[in-house]
Formats: structure tokens, C-alpha cells, sequence
């Protein structure tokens, strides 16, 4: 945990993990993905979220480098046109493939989707099972829970703080060491998560592209609720100037 959390208990991590999921939307940035991870890595987060076939880009870089946050399910259900058949399949060896790679943690969903219970009961064991190699290695464990609803195309995050809350807090007895959950709609009503969430650190999860400025100020006002950090990718990986907009969370996220 002290990979992840600098000595004021907070951490910026990058996720670089969306080719992962199979979706066109969520390349662009990332095409080149060594040179994506090489810019990161000299902008200086505190963690890279990665897969495991791209987490060796990242760690035979020379210390120092970011801790490896590395995501151990794949799922469907993030596409614009949902599949008949959604899933959230953990990898195989899990914990065993972290340990190798020399993660700081793992990630891996805890989805609520409309009319798709066999998923979420899919995503509760896999967390279970996971949780029990963890243990096995002392290996840190981040849990993401997300509740969806239904858009025009697709998926969407659902900010409803009451579906949110009873999910973090889900989360939290599976056993998550730490937990990645999308804001509120209102963020004045995220005090409620982070209590829910307690002791547990909560990084608040960056989804869709914001406009930069609200980017900003969202993150300011998170951290001042009492979040213990973001996890952002597309509002990193597909803005202009990457390297400079991490440098710029990174001093709002460590004060």
C-alpha cells in the first residue's frame, strides 16, 4: 500500500487499461502504448493501470517509476450496442500473475447493471475468489464498483448516491483494501460514500471526457471532501498534452 499512498495517504493513478476491454472508442492515445506508458512514467503518477499482456512495458522501465496497478478482469459492457451476452471474467492466476509483475495491487469490477443480475453475481465471485489469492501473497486489493443505467447507446454511469453508496459499501465486506467508484451526481452527497467506504482509501474514478477546467475543479472538490485520490484515464491519455495534465492532478491530488 505504501507503493500506491505517499506519506500524505494520497495517490493519482493512471489507467492505461481500455484496449483491454476490445472497444474501438477507447484507443485513440493509447495506439501507441509504450510510448503512452514512457510519457506517463516521466510525468511521475503514482501508479499506471495496466493489463497484464502490457504491464512488462512498464516494469522493465528503470526505477524510479510509478507502482503497477494491474487489472485482472475483462468484460464486455462497456460497448455502445450491448451484447446479448454480457460478462466479467476474471483472469486466470490472478495473484500469482501480480506477484510476477511485481504489482502494488489489483483491480477488478464490482458492476451493477439494469436487468443483468447474472453479472453482478459473476463480478461477487470473482472478488471472493480473488480476495483469497490476495491473501495468500499480503497482495493489495482494489475493488470498482460501478453502477450503470441505460443510455441512448449502451451503458452509462449511474450517479445516484444511494445505488453508489450501497455498492461501495458492498465493496468494502467483500474485503476491497481499496476502492475505485465513480462521483455522485451531485458531489455535495459524496461525503456519504467516503463514509461508507471507511477506513478503506476511495479514488474517485475520471469515466467519460470532461472539459479540462471542470476536470480540475471536480478533483479539487473530492479531495477536499476527503477522497484519498483519482483514478483517471481518458481525461489523461486522449487530452493534448498528457504529461502536463498529470503534473497538474498530481498537485491538486498531493496539496
Amino acid at each position: 500500500m505504501n507503493r500506491l499512498f505517499g506519506a500524505d495517504g494520497r495517490c493519482f493513478d493512471v489507467a492505461v487499461d481500455h484496449g483491454f476491454f476490445g472497444e474501438e472508442a477507447f484507443l485513440p492515445g493509447i495506439e501507441d502504448i509504450e510510448r503512452a506508458i514512457s510519457t506517463l512514467r516521466d510525468a511521475g503518477p503514482d501508479a499506471i493501470q495496466l493489463s497484464p499482456g502490457q504491464a512488462p512495458l512498464l516494469q522493465r522501465l528503470p526505477q524510479p517509476r510509478p507502482a503497477l496497478v494491474l487489472r485482472v478482469d475483462i468484460g464486455n459492457v462497456y460497448g455502445t450496442e450491448p451484447s446479448r451476452h454480457l460478462f466479467n471474467e476474471l483472469i486466470a492466476d490472478a495473484a500469482e500473475t501480480a506477484v510476477r509483475l511485481d504489482a502494488a495491487c489489483v483491480c477488478a469490477n464490482l458492476l451493477q447493471i439494469p436487468g443483468e443480475p447474472e453479472v453482478h453475481h459473476q463480478c461477487v465471485r470473482n472478488v471472493t475468489t480473488l480476495r483469497a489469492a490476495c491473501d495468500r501473497y499480503a497482495l493489495p486489493m482494489m475493488v470498482e464498483p460501478l453502477v450503470f443505467k441505460r443510455g441512448e447507446r449502451g451503458y452509462g454511469s449511474d450517479g445516484d448516491p444511494g445505488r453508489i453508496t450501497a455498492l461501495v459499501r458492498q465493496a468494502v465486506e467483500l474485503g476491497a483494501d481499496v476502492i475505485k467508484a465513480d462521483p455522485t451526481d451531485d458531489l455535495a452527497d459524496y461525503v456519504d460514500v467516503l463514509a461508507v467506504a471507511r477506513p478503506r482509501p476511495l479514488l474517485v474514478r475520471g469515466g467519460s471526457k470532461l472539459p479540462e477546467e471542470e476536470l480540475l475543479a471536480r478533483t479539487r472538490t473530492v479531495i477536499e471532501l476527503g477522497a484519498a485520490g483519482i483514478v483517471f484515464g481518458r481525461n489523461v491519455i486522449q487530452h493534448p498534452d498528457p504529461a502536463g495534465i498529470t503534473r497538474r492532478l498530481m498537485e491538486i491530488v498531493h496539496g
